[in-house]
């Protein structure tokens, strides 16, 4: 079971998750794993599977989130539901089969690719270059393309996808604030196939925790849940008030010592 500390320690990371994945589009997962995955090793719960649980419970959140974060931003006008129905079908494939194939990668394995594309994205971030908006966006193939990609890895850092999904709009001359938009929108049936993906994948899984269901630790979620749905439509409102920029940076900053504070763990 989880301690006090541990619950107070869940409730401060959902705020700060929900907060970023409504004024970012990106962040609610690439909090919420390594704080989970620390949270659990802590607790000494998981053992091999504590990132697939992380990962997992991260995509079950976020189903949440999402529902929460989209909402406010469809009340701005910043979705793009062109957009969504030409990506969502192939995010849900690549993500779904992205996290049954998680079920059989180590969670070493899954651990390492977190800390890359974590500093994949602290880089991006600081450096502050999105790609040239160069063209429009592709067709039904071309987004179809572009949304198993985002899903797959998605599935496997248990985020929703916008770290991939708001450059990748950018680059085809769509707004900001309405790729953050569509982004979140993107994130739901991103978390939907992803968190059903890691229940199945892990429901023959031995050495799970009470309260897991397949790799999605339920003991977690309220705490999670709660201040993600409560925090998302304020930073959803805050996107088109605050500086965007200097917020990112800072993210990012928080990004590197997360994913360094993981790596000193896997050294």
């Amino acid at each position: 079971m989880l301690s006090l500390p541990l619950i107070a320690a869940l409730l401060a990371c959902g705020a700060v998750a929900g907060f970023l994945a409504g004024l970012l589009g990106v962040g609610g997962g690439l909090v919420i794993v390594p704080v989970l995955a620390g949270v659990l090793s802590a607790a000494a719960l998981g053992g091999e599977h504590a990132q697939h649980l992380a990962v997992g419970t991260s995509l079950a959140v976020m189903v949440f989130t999402s529902a929460s974060s989209v909402r406010a931003h469809h009340r701005k006008g910043a979705v793009d539901w062109r957009i969504v129905r030409g990506m969502a079908p192939a995010m849900v494939l690549g993500t779904f089969a992205g996290s049954l194939l998680a079920g059989w990668v180590p969670g070493l394995a899954l651990r390492w690719f977190f800390v890359v594309y974590a500093y994949a994205v602290a880089a991006q971030m600081l450096i502050g270059r999105q790609p040239a908006a160069g063209r429009e966006m592709p067709g039904w193939a071309g987004q179809g393309a572009a949304g198993g990609v985002i899903g797959m890895v998605s599935s496997w850092v248990g985020i929703g996808g916008g770290s991939m999904s708001v450059p990748f709009m950018s680059w085809c001359n769509v707004p900001v604030p309405s790729a953050i938009g569509t982004s979140a929108a993107l994130g739901w049936p991103i978390a939907v196939s992803g968190a059903l993906g890691y229940l199945i994948s892990g429901w023959t899984a031995t050495g799970l925790p009470w309260g897991s269901a397949g790799f999605v630790y339920l003991p977690a979620m309220p705490a999670l849940m709660a201040m993600t749905v409560l925090l998302a439509p304020f930073g959803a409102r805050m996107a088109h008030r605050l500086p965007v920029a200097r917020l990112k940076k800072a993210f990012a900053l928080l990004m590197a010592a997360m994913a360094s504070e993981m790596l000193y763990r896997l050294l």
